[in-house]
């Protein structure tokens, strides 16, 4: 669901008031965290979806880095993860649910973590996805309320998954020109981003005293940002020429490869983003719902350099400010 629909959803039911809840749902971060000592904090998350590649064990472990990458938006260590299955029994052959639990498991473990069982149904649409159980410091996390005036904001994926994701499926069904733009080498560099973990990321953050994080995903980089100025009441400023997008990303979307995610997003942000820069295909980029995208995360600005120099491929995009009259300035 897009954030507008989901937020209009949420407005109508009752907040926790456990002191226990160290996160909820208040802030849109990307788990909930549940205090159990002064040293553990459980940090506990779901995420599934229909496939968004062809082959079933890179769906596995996409849609396993995708989920266990909002433990690591959190600042924590997955644990344990429990499969989430919808399968059309029947219409596909068996040997395609096992590579994608295949896919599934090897990406969990090679994030430290263990499968510790999960549930299937029958259903006319595929889908596939895991809760994730992990754990944190609760007094070393990483939320959407901790950004600060004159923090650095990183980021440490490309974007782009969500238009290459469409165009890469009209390719597979006959798209020509789709084809030309989705070549196999675009198309395994995306799939390849998709793939890698955030563990990196996350644990550089804390390391160099970072305490504000989000992973870039469904509601694309300006919605998780907006919900960084909201949480922490600041303007996030982007400089748009320097978030680096994916090869094909850009053709793609000149091409027609728009998706309906990307659609939401746009309305959603309307009113919360002044665009003093970016043309046509820019501002749709930005607005590009992500699946297993990178960390946003805001660094305190004398610690920027060294947080860059620990990731590989992070980027700096931007700066938080004192709030203003909007949520996000892309320049």
């Amino acid at each position: 669901m897009g954030p507008g629909d989901l937020s209009e959803v949420l407005s109508g039911l009752p907040l926790s008031s456990d002191p226990r809840l160290l996160v909820g749902r208040e802030t849109f971060d990307d788990a909930g965290v549940y205090l159990l000592s002064d040293e553990v904090a459980l940090v506990q998350t779901v995420d599934f979806f229909a496939p968004i590649v062809d082959d079933p064990y890179d769906f596995g472990q996409i849609a396993a880095a995708n989920a266990l990458s909002d433990v690591y938006a959190m600042g924590g260590q997955p644990l344990t993860a429990l499969n989430i299955v919808a399968f059309p029994l029947g219409t596909l052959p068996l040997s395609v649910l096992t590579e994608i639990l295949r896919g599934g498991q090897d990406k969990v473990h090679e994030a430290g973590a263990h499968i510790a069982g999960g549930h299937s149904i029958i259903d006319p649409e595929l889908k596939y996805g895991l809760s994730v159980t992990g754990r944190a410091h609760p007094s070393f996390l990483l939320t959407n309320a901790n950004a600060r005036a004159g923090d650095v904001l990183i980021l440490t994926k490309p974007i782009g998954t969500g238009i290459l994701s469409t165009a890469m499926k009209r390719a597979s069904a006959g798209d020509n020109a789709m084809a030309q733009i989705v070549t196999e080498r675009v198309a395994r560099a995306t799939i390849e981003t998709m793939k890698a973990l955030n563990g990196a990321a996350s644990r550089a953050a804390l390391a160099v005293g970072a305490r504000c994080a989000t992973d870039v995903t469904g509601f694309g980089l300006l919605g998780h940002a907006s919900h960084i100025a909201r949480a922490s009441n600041v303007t996030l400023n982007i400089h748009s020429s320097a978030v680096k997008v994916l090869e094909g990303a850009r053709e793609a979307w000149t091409a027609g490869a728009s998706n309906d995610g990307l659609k939401r997003n746009q309305s959603y942000l309307e009113p919360l983003v002044e665009w003093k820069s970016g043309d046509p295909v820019t501002q749709a980029l930005l607005c590009d719902p992500q699946t297993s995208g990178g960390l946003l995360v805001a660094v305190p600005r004398e610690r920027a350099s060294q947080y860059l120099s620990r990731v590989d491929q992070a980027f700096e995009i931007g700066e938080v400010a004192d709030r203003l009259g909007v949520a996000i300035v892309v320049d």
